[in-house]
């Protein structure tokens, strides 16, 4: 009986999702972290409270005199009591660089692991709703157009990137506004088993490379 429970802890672990929330609108940014049901917000802080004042002590009570303290002999400087003054003209040694057919892999593998990671994550809800306002009717009409076109090429590029389960894109014209506004929100999560699955697959990967490495600096065979 044991083990089905472990096994059923194990199985709403991996599918626990992990995320953040961002949110924009009129009362400015909120950034709420995701773990499963539970929301905690992250951004703004909320506010502590008060200090209360601490009690003053009867005037009978007389301070107590701080002793001087003591002051320490200034010790040598490394540069003085070794080699006086000659320390001064001693430049650090440069730092010589890496071998380029070695970093090169390397980089290569964290691409890999930013470009699978990045298709592993969920956008759960993205809200923007645009309120556009001007004081012409034909300049609203073309930044309309343009907040619409603008729009139309974004979408397909976060689609490419993640995936989108809940969307809501709106444009609206507001003659009574000054500026324009702006209401947006982003839900972004992952599960805890594939940033586990990405993060174990990362590893594998770059201790490979590392002893690939290794192996060539001690000039045995690369496989």
């Amino acid at each position: 009986m044991g083990w089905y429970i472990t096994l059923g802890i194990i199985i709403l672990l991996a599918i626990l999702p992990l995320g953040v929330s961002v949110k924009y609108d009129a009362d400015g940014p909120l950034v709420k972290l995701i773990a499963g049901p539970i929301r905690v917000t992250l951004f703004p802080r909320p506010k502590k409270k008060q200090k209360k004042e601490k009690l003053q002590k009867p005037r009978s009570e007389k301070p107590k005199k701080e002793k001087p303290a003591k002051q320490k002999p200034q010790k040598q400087s490394a540069k003085h009591a070794v080699g006086g003054t000659a320390g001064k003209d001693a430049k650090p040694d440069k730092k010589k660089g890496g071998s380029i057919t070695d970093f090169l892999p390397l980089v290569k593998t964290v691409l890999d692991f930013l470009g699978d990671f990045r298709r592993k994550l969920r956008v759960n809800v993205l809200e923007l709703k645009l309120i556009m306002a001007a004081d012409d009717p034909c300049d609203l009409a073309i930044n309309y157009g343009r907040a619409w076109t603008a729009v139309g090429n974004l979408m397909p590029q976060l689609e490419r990137v993640f995936v989108i389960k809940k969307r809501d894109i709106q444009v609206e014209c507001d003659f009574t506004e000054r500026e324009t506004k702006v209401i947006a929100r982003l839900d972004l999560t992952i599960t805890l088993g594939r940033l586990l699955a990405a993060v174990f697959a990362f590893a594998f990967r770059a201790l490979v490379q590392f002893v690939k490495i290794m192996n060539k600096r001690k000039g045995g065979a690369v496989k």
